[in-house]
């Protein structure tokens, strides 16, 4: 009994695990990495998806506004079998995702001089965009899906 609800709770089922590479530019347009996943008990995952996110944050104390946005997404729909006792399985991928432009980095791209303007007001509103990678294992018989996240450094 107890062995079904750890399992059904993931404690002793799939770890998942993101390796990126440390170069990372928003203006690259892709990132590869790879997703390692290790069990203690032989399981099956049937999907695995990827997300890159950005969160973008402009203002000062009470009045900061945080928005989010989904930059891109990739889903690895093959059967992957975890072999157990931690052996890893690894499985490469590309992220492609379309960097989202403000209005003042879209005023700023015009010209150069529009460009030291808008480079002002970004630091004026103490304007910062943080990137991440979201990945998520859709694993059989699991009720909470194992899962990891990383900040991306730029």
């Amino acid at each position: 009994m107890l062995g079904k609800v750890k399992q059904w709770l993931g404690i002793e089922g799939v770890k998942l695990e993101l390796v990126l590479s440390p170069d990372f530019d928003p203006r690259m347009g892709s990132l590869s990495g790879r997703v390692r996943l290790t069990s203690k008990h032989a399981q099956t995952v049937t999907a695995i998806k990827i997300v890159m996110v950005e969160k973008y944050s402009r203002g000062r104390e009470d009045s900061q506004l945080v928005d989010e946005y989904e930059l891109g997404r990739q889903v690895i729909t093959d059967l992957v079998e975890v072999p157990a006792e931690g052996v890893p399985v690894e499985i490469n991928f590309r992220l492609f995702f379309q960097p989202v432009a403000s209005p003042v980095d879209e005023f700023g791209s015009r010209n150069p001089i529009f460009g030291g303007l808008a480079w002002a007001a970004k630091k004026l509103r103490n304007v910062n965009s943080e990137y991440r990678i979201e990945a998520e294992a859709q694993v059989q018989g699991v009720g909470l899906n194992p899962f990891d996240k990383q900040i991306l450094n730029q």
